[in-house]
């Protein structure tokens, strides 16, 4: 191996000076970014379905406080899934709720319902609209409130011999509010056995 011809070069030694050097610099850049912070955020959202005219106060409705329209004997219904968004733009949000049987065997079918915030003076939400029917026998899989659209895959039968365990059908379906009601759309191609 051949020795350098260039000498050690002083430097490349660290010494005390060279921390305190260093941090001092680190310091001056922390003071200088304090200094120099951006003005406040100011951007807000894009009103759309879902944030348009929303009063800050309104509240979604509740599922929990809402007698559901099923007949589960000796069990309750349970709410399954739910979500909430303003959909039809009045400004106030909506709640969605997939709700069944609390079965102890089997699957029982799924209700989709619609509830809204009651009049002033009330404090129990209302139901307004029922998507899917428990007597369809249907169960409710991927299910999703987007941009003022409910959106659900159905899982049924395409007869009643078919087992309650074993659907044979799967359906992908949306609602959205249109001309003071929801209209139910299937996407071309969505329906398969």
């Amino acid at each position: 191996m051949q020795p350098s011809a260039v000498p050690e070069l002083a430097h490349t030694h660290t010494r005390p000076i060279h921390w305190v050097a260093t941090a001092t610099a680190v310091a001056g850049v922390v003071a200088l970014s304090a200094v120099l912070q951006p003005g406040a955020a100011t951007a807000a959202p894009t009103p759309g379905p879902q944030t348009k005219n929303a009063p800050a106060h309104a509240a979604p409705p509740d599922p929990a406080a809402v007698q559901f329209p099923l007949e589960c004997g000796p069990v309750k219904a349970v709410v399954k899934k739910k979500a909430s968004g303003d959909l039809d733009g009045d400004g106030r949000p909506e709640t969605v709720a997939v709700v069944h049987c609390d079965a102890p065997m089997g699957t029982p079918p799924d209700g989709v319902y619609v509830l809204t915030q009651a009049a002033a003076g009330s404090a129990e939400p209302r139901l307004v609209a029922t998507l899917v029917d428990p007597e369809d026998r249907t169960n409710v899989d991927d299910f999703a409130l987007r941009d003022g659209e409910v959106t659900a895959t159905l899982l049924g039968y395409s007869s009643a011999d078919v087992p309650s365990c074993c659907p044979d059908v799967r359906e992908s379906v949306k609602w959205r509010w249109e001309n003071g009601a929801f209209a139910r759309s299937t996407p071309s191609g969505a329906k398969s056995v």
